[in-house]
């Protein structure tokens, strides 16, 4: 099979980084390209973002899940805590972050440390989740193999009934992680492949760093 995909080019031509409109904390300038991708047309799940981690099998690997909330202390997602991916983390916290807007023609790389968040958090996100959500994270042991479709669709009916009428506590085996970020790089498409990237790497001040890169 040879599928030569050479032909395929976009100039990006929309938007523009610059030293002078960005902001000394990464998390102010991250905040701004987020509310315009929201107000953008055409960007289904502005919150989707791949995570890297470095696996046990010594491979990186990279997985798409849904940002749920941003602070100036750092990025927040949920999971299954004995996933691989939480596995990976629970022996190698380093991880990378990236979110790609198409629309805007944007990226952003985060490079950070992942922890789990307190317990509390946690409790209180699982609680605002539609009860079906609920019961997916208790049916699945996510990333482990498993015999078919229907195994899971039979487990499932097997807790809707054990639940019915009852609360769903969030198991001890899910919640979220917060990454903090070490460094953050913005991207944004330019005309000619020369594209702005402008770093932000964290000091031992917590003050921020602001480089520009060759694109």
């Amino acid at each position: 099979m040879q599928n030569d995909l050479g032909n395929y080019r976009k100039s990006y031509e929309k938007r523009a980084l610059t030293e002078d409109n960005i902001s000394d904390n990464p998390m102010e300038l991250f905040q701004k390209w987020f509310y315009e991708v929201e107000a953008s047309e055409g960007t289904e799940e502005p919150n989707a973002m791949t995570v890297s981690t470095l696996g046990l099998d010594g491979f990186p690997k990279n997985r798409v899940v849904l940002l749920k909330k941003y602070t100036y202390e750092g990025f927040i997602f949920y999971t299954n805590y004995e996933s691989e991916k939480g596995k990976s983390i629970a022996e190698n916290s380093n991880v990378c972050l990236s979110f790609f807007w198409p629309t805007m023609e944007r990226q952003v790389i985060i490079k950070g440390n992942a922890e789990k968040i307190a317990e509390n958090l946690s409790d209180g996100y699982f609680e605002s989740r539609p009860e079906g959500s609920k019961l997916g994270a208790i049916v699945s042991n996510q990333s482990s193999v498993i015999p078919s479709r229907e195994f899971l669709e039979i487990k499932l009916k097997e807790l809707e009934k054990e639940y019915s009428g009852k609360d769903i506590e969030r198991p001890d085996y899910w919640g979220g992680y917060i990454v903090k970020p070490l460094s953050i790089e913005f991207w944004q498409g330019r005309p000619n492949r020369l594209h702005d990237r402008i770093r932000y790497s964290l000091q031992e001040d917590f003050d921020w760093n602001i480089e520009r890169l060759a694109p």
